[in-house]
């Protein structure tokens, strides 16, 4: 197993300042993408079936009662 030995690198202005402008990017891209998801115009709730289709009245005619869902 090797061993890293590292120097301390002295400071300048210019080191300082990316971390500060990575954390306003960090910053930045969480907000976006927070008021991408939170007002997204999809809503999955509209788009579910609300009973049964073509399909079930096909095999179980018209005037066929739908299931219970309530259990």
């Amino acid at each position: 197993m090797g061993r890293f030995l590292s120097t301390p690198v002295e400071s300048d202005a210019a080191d300082s300042v990316l971390p500060r402008a990575r954390l306003i990017d960090e910053i930045g891209e969480f907000w976006s993408q927070f008021f991408v998801q939170a007002f997204s115009p999809y809503r999955p709730e509209l788009h579910y079936m609300r009973g049964p289709g073509p399909a079930w009245r096909a095999k179980h005619g018209r005037d066929a009662a739908p299931p219970d869902r309530s259990a």
